[in-house]
C-alpha cells in the first residue's frame, strides 16, 4: 500500500530507516519513472540504465528535496533531465545527428520483442519519435502520463503557455503523419 510523500521522506531522512524508506520509494515510483524514460529513449537497456542513474541521483540528493513540489514531480524532473542528458551524450559519443539516432530507435521499435502493440501503436511511436525532444517529452507526459500542465511545468521548468503551445504543435505533427499513413 503506497504511503504519503511526507511519510516516505520521513522514513528516508531517518538514519535507522533510510534503506527501507528508499526501497519503498523505488517500489512506489520505479514503474512510472521507467515508463517516461522508456518513452523518451525507446531502447529497454538504455532506459534501465537511466532509471538506475535516476534513483542513484535521488538517493544522493534526497536531502535537497524541499517539499515545494510533490515527490513525484521532483523524481520526474530528475528522470527527464537524466533522459535528455543521456540522449545528448549518446549523440556526442557516437557523432551522429538526432535524425540518425531517431532511425536507430525506429529500427528498435520494429525489431524488439520487448515492444508490444499492433501496427498502429508502432506507427504512433514512430511519429512521436520524429518530434523534437521537448515536444516529445511534453506529449508523453501529457498524453501517456496524463499529467496536468502545471505538473509538467514543474517537471520541465517551462511556462504553462509554452507547454500548451508545444503540445498543440506536437499533436498537429502527429496528426499530419497519421493522415499520410
Amino acid at each position: 500500500m503506497p504511503i504519503s510523500d511526507l511519510e516516505l521522506i520521513a522514513l528516508i531522512r531517518d538514519p535507522r530507516s533510510k534503506d527501507r524508506g528508499f526501497q519503498v520509494l523505488i517500489d512506489q515510483y520505479q514503474r512510472r519513472v521507467y515508463g517516461i524514460i522508456r518513452k523518451m529513449l525507446i531502447v529497454h537497456e538504455d532506459a534501465d540504465d537511466v532509471v538506475q542513474n535516476t534513483f542513484i541521483k535521488v538517493f544522493k540528493n534526497i536531502d535537497k528535496f524541499n517539499g515545494q513540489s510533490s515527490l513525484f514531480t521532483w523524481l520526474y524532473r530528475i528522470a527527464v533531465n537524466e533522459s535528455l542528458n543521456f540522449l545528448e551524450s549518446k549523440k556526442k559519443r557516437f557523432f551522429f545527428p538526432l535524425t540518425d539516432h531517431t532511425e536507430v530507435m525506429e529500427s528498435y521499435l520494429d525489431k524488439s520483442p520487448l515492444i508490444d502493440g499492433d501496427e498502429i501503436q508502432t506507427f504512433l511511436q514512430k511519429a512521436i519519435l520524429k518530434l523534437p525532444e521537448k515536444q516529445r517529452l511534453i506529449f508523453n507526459l501529457r498524453y501517456y502520463e496524463d499529467l496536468t500542465y502545471e505538473e509538467i511545468s514543474q517537471i520541465t521548468d517551462t511556462s504553462v503557455g509554452a507547454l500548451k503551445a508545444n503540445y498543440h504543435h506536437a499533436v498537429k505533427k502527429i496528426e499530419e503523419q497519421i493522415k499520410s499513413y
